[in-house]
């Protein structure tokens, strides 16, 4: 019987349906706001996580009675679905990344929309002394140096990529039971750090939501330059009919007026503070 050609073809069949399911579509929509037409797909980790995004939208499309499709990825694989044509829109924050895409010509409208920055949280006892670094490559290098746990994400998105080039600066290539990779986005790995007591490097907009709920971390260092982290906005070329016309307009209106007084204020209602700065603060720190 399993040389039968019926049962190789039904096992295929049945072997695909599961792949589907179990691992789904790289670009499916975690949320969609709104429901009006077109419908365009955006791309981003934390603003969409932490609500921002849904703010947005829910401006916009009042507007222009669209629904935008959010695709929930980090910054590195934002870009990547760009580049497929998967979305039409990302907002990432990986400047190098970001420029290479204009640069290649296949993303276009980098704008500037503002900006949270990085914490390095860890247990309160603090046993690898970053409070008193005297930089984020020197707090790394008191981490590695005392082998205390350490969670990274490990999954290629700004906040990897910026956690690399702070190992990158300390001369530590980091490896060994003590560096611990999730493959988890920013929330779930900050309360993964906190259950095992790690440090973590987390954005300042994903503590404030989510430090009500943590036990054992505290912030033990921040202000160096480098943790600062801006946003940006990025879109397809023209050439993808009404729908990268719309993820143009989305971007137009993240650095309006309109769109900047929600990005300034967001989580002020919630949680006593907002949760990112403006494009006008954020300019000092573009690059």
């Amino acid at each position: 019987m399993l040389n039968s050609p019926k049962l190789k073809y039904g096992l295929v069949s049945v072997l695909l349906v599961f792949t589907f399911v179990v691992f789904g579509h790289a670009s499916e929509c975690k949320l969609t706001f709104g429901d009006g037409s077109p419908t365009f797909r955006l791309a981003t980790g934390s603003p969409g996580e932490l609500g921002l995004l849904k703010e947005l939208a829910q401006a916009f499309n009042d507007i222009h009675k669209t629904s935008i499709c959010w695709v929930k990825a980090g910054s590195g694989k934002s870009l990547k679905l760009l580049n497929k044509k998967d979305v039409e829109i990302v907002m990432v924050h990986a400047p190098a990344a970001e420029k290479k895409a204009v640069q290649e010509g296949w993303a276009i409208k980098r704008t500037l929309i503002g900006s949270n920055e990085f914490y390095i949280v860890g247990p309160k006892s603090d046993p690898a002394g970053i409070s008193t670094a005297k930089s984020a490559s020197d707090a790394y290098a008191r981490i590695a140096k005392s082998k205390s746990t350490f969670l990274s994400r490990g999954d290629n998105s700004g906040t990897h990529k910026k956690e690399l080039a702070i190992w990158k600066n300390a001369g530590v290539n980091p490896e060994g039971q003590w560096y611990i990779t999730t493959k988890a986005f920013m929330m779930a790995t900050l309360k993964k750090a906190d259950q095992v007591k790690g440090y973590f490097m987390t954005d300042s907009s994903t503590w404030v939501a989510g430090k009500k709920d943590l036990h054992n971390l505290k912030v033990l260092f921040k202000g160096d330059p480098i943790l600062i982290n801006t946003y940006h906005g990025l879109c397809q070329p023209p050439g993808n009919g009404e729908t990268q016309v719309m993820a143009s307009k989305f971007i137009d209106f993240l650095s309006s007026e309109d769109g900047q007084k929600i990005i300034g204020k967001y989580g002020k209602n919630l949680y006593g503070e907002a949760m990112y700065n403006d494009a006008k603060y954020a300019e000092k720190y573009n690059h």
